[in-house]
């Protein structure tokens, strides 16, 4: 199957910048798309931004303008950039996959969480 393994969170001051980068890596045939999602306290898990093969990507509309997303196929990676960051952003972000494998067909993957905290 997919393993999705994400690294770059940690601690940050309001109005700083951070980020995250996620690599999957396993028996994978084919990426379609990989993003990220977050969940905070209390919350349900919203959308944070997401890159199709293709090079499309959505966000969510807190983040819009403030975050950037980038795919590096080639390692099989995704990077969120963050900036202008408020205590609102404080979550676990999760990175996720939408992929196909020899065993599987496509098939959402997410990764384990990465705690991003804002804070003064």
């Amino acid at each position: 199957q997919v393993q999705l393994v994400e690294s770059g969170g940690g601690m940050v001051q309001p109005g700083g910048s951070l980020t995250l980068s996620c690599a999957a890596s396993g028996s994978i045939n084919f990426i379609y798309s990989m993003g990220w999602y977050r969940q905070a306290p209390g919350k349900q898990r919203e959308l944070v931004a997401t890159i199709t093969r293709g090079g499309r990507i959505e966000f969510g509309d807190s983040v819009k303008g403030r975050f950037t997303i980038s795919q590096e196929y080639a390692k099989n990676t995704v990077r969120l950039q963050m900036s202008g960051l408020t205590p609102e952003d404080t979550a676990v972000y999760y990175c996720t996959t939408d992929a196909r494998t020899g065993q599987r067909s496509r098939t959402n993957y997410w990764g384990q969480g990465t705690q991003v905290t804002v804070s003064s």
